[in-house]
């Protein structure tokens, strides 16, 4: 089986890598890591191909240790278990790379954290997701986050230049790129679907020695005709999953199906679809319909138990029910707002008369004084003030205009008067 361009052309060392200067480039915290052998356990987080699994290997070579590779998609505790066995055996501390380690389960992870701890490894995971939520807090403590950020269009590039390049010597023919738009707008900043496309492109119209001219109606009409070989690895994965989520976001429970149907097919962890939707239910939903989450809840726990291929039901019934549903943001806008008053303004004191108070000490200089218990009102409800004095008034949740969420505005204009303006 031939060697895919992406693989053939893929780095060996910091000078040959792309992307990630703020990481990479001379004086940057990796490059200065690696000069002095002191590389830390790590946790690589960015978009899909660029550069996470070419990082690590390029870090063990420069340092002349002992490199496994995993993939959490395939990976039990027991391989775990044999690979730090091996590395504790050759005493180097050598890297350890998982792939995936979003896909591993909390006992997966838990398998690694004595050999992180004490050093047997050198960690290296690499992860599409958010690792706050994906990755274990013991895991996560042990390690170091560096972001990767997509490939710019110079990378992109020069890239392709290096594939033109490649192919050329390879196939003994002449390769002219009249219009690279089509193929860096299609690889989305992922530099092995650009040299997938290129590859694809080229040899679809090779004849030796003959002279290739790629234009992007060319480009778009091979990819097209070619598209399952193109995204032969499943690079459209990000792709399906976000046309997904806009469809139920913008209400449409055809299009939510389709998309569904198209995961469903290509074997998806059904898991990551209800997941992703229970995501959906808060940041989408939220209090316009809060039986949304109780539902996706119900989804993400119901797939855990049955899997495929009765579990399709499930994950139908409520991506329909998601679509279909009365959308409103405001619940993620009220923590994204109140995250970034904290960021501007920091740790501003507790007003005193709700302050904890168990001792006697705190009970004499104030804590608690004036606290009124809302139960001992009529409606359940007294007004005060529960806010820093230096944020009084400040209004984060602004009920979306739908109608469960007028009636929580008409609820809490009743109750605070003019005090947020509701």
């Amino acid at each position: 089986m031939p060697i895919p361009l992406a693989e053939q052309l893929r780095p060996t060392s910091l000078a040959e890598y792309l992307g990630q200067e703020h990481l990479v480039e001379k004086g940057a915290i990796l490059e200065r890591a690696i000069d002095s052998g002191n590389v830390p356990s790590m946790i690589l987080w960015g978009p899909p191909g660029v550069g996470k699994t070419t990082l690590a290997s390029i870090m063990s070579k420069q340092m002349k240790r002992t490199f496994y590779t995993l993939s959490a998609v395939s990976t039990g505790v027991k391989e775990v278990r044999e690979v730090i066995a091996n590395a504790a055996e050759a005493g180097d501390s050598p890297f350890l790379f998982i792939d995936e380690i979003h896909r591993f389960s909390k006992s997966q992870q838990d398998a690694l954290l004595n050999a992180v701890e004490k050093g047997i490894v050198t960690f290296i995971g690499a992860t599409t997701e958010n690792p706050s939520f994906e990755v274990i807090s013991p895991l996560l403590s042990r390690c170091q986050i560096y972001i990767l950020k997509p490939l710019e269009e110079r990378h992109l590039l020069k890239l392709l230049e290096q594939g033109r390049q490649h192919l050329e010597n390879q196939l003994h023919c002449i390769i002219i790129i009249e219009e690279p738009e089509a193929m860096l707008r299609i690889s989305g900043g992922d530099a092995r679907k650009l040299l997938n496309a290129l590859e694809l492109v080229v040899t679809a119209e090779q004849v030796q020695g003959a002279e290739i001219r790629i234009t992007n109606k060319r480009t778009l009409s091979i990819i097209q005709q070619n598209l399952a070989m193109y995204d032969k690895a499943g690079e459209m994965h990000y792709d399906i999953i976000s046309a997904f989520i806009k469809s139920m976001r913008g209400s449409d429970p055809n299009a939510s199906v389709y998309w569904l149907a198209r995961m469903i097919q290509a074997g998806e962890d059904p898991v990551f679809i209800a997941r992703r939707m229970l995501i959906l239910a808060s940041e989408d939903i939220g209090n316009a319909n809060p039986n949304a989450l109780l539902l996706a809840t119900s989804c993400f726990q119901a797939v855990q138990m049955i899997g495929y291929p009765e579990c399709d039901l499930i994950l139908s019934q409520t991506a329909i029910y998601l679509a279909c549903s009365v959308k409103s943001n405001a619940s993620y806008m009220a923590i994204r707002s109140a995250q970034k008053t904290f960021k501007d303004q920091g740790d501003l004191p507790v007003p005193l008369h709700i302050r904890n108070a168990p001792t006697n000490l705190m009970k004499k200089i104030g804590y608690g004084k004036d606290y009124k218990y809302a139960h001992d009102y009529d409606n359940n409800f007294v007004e005060m003030e529960f806010l820093p004095e230096k944020l009084k008034d400040s209004k984060f949740y602004d009920p979306g205009n739908n109608p469960r969420e007028n009636e929580l505005r008409a609820r809490l204009k009743a109750f605070w008067k003019g005090k947020y303006k509701y």
